[in-house]
């Protein structure tokens, strides 16, 4: 089987052990996607608690390394959200769903997270896509 490994250039550098993504068997798997812009600046720069910036930052971070991959969110089949906050599951779904054509959603599971990587994340979104 082949495997490549994807990272991209838009997208702040991974310091753990893990790489933006990996391809593999057909696929595109994700690590998950941090609303980290640039040089490890929060997307939402004036207000950490500011949802909205995060989820646009988290998608555009995804689209970029799906692009690296030569694939897009046109693609994505399944994608794990982590909020920390399901009270604001409204204004996250709302966010979200404009990054994709009307009912061309992937399959997703949301679910709540004490804590996510940073303290100031409020969101973090891991993605499996056709290649």
């Amino acid at each position: 089987m082949d495997r490549q490994i994807i990272t991209s250039p838009r997208v702040t550098p991974m310091r753990s052990g893990v790489n933006h993504a990996v391809k593999a068997g057909g696929f595109v798997f994700v690590t998950g996607v941090t609303p980290f812009r640039g040089a490890e600046r929060m997307a939402a720069t004036i207000d950490k608690g500011d949802l909205i910036a995060q989820v646009r930052q988290v998608m555009t971070n995804m689209q970029a390394i799906l692009e690296e991959a030569g694939t897009s969110l046109e693609n994505a089949v399944k994608m794990n959200v982590a909020l920390t906050d399901m009270g604001r599951y409204a204004e996250f779904d709302a966010t979200f769903k404009t990054f994709f054509k009307d009912g061309n959603y992937p399959a997703r599971q949301t679910t709540e997270s004490v804590r996510l990587a940073h303290p100031d994340f409020l969101v973090s979104i891991d993605c499996i896509a056709v290649a």
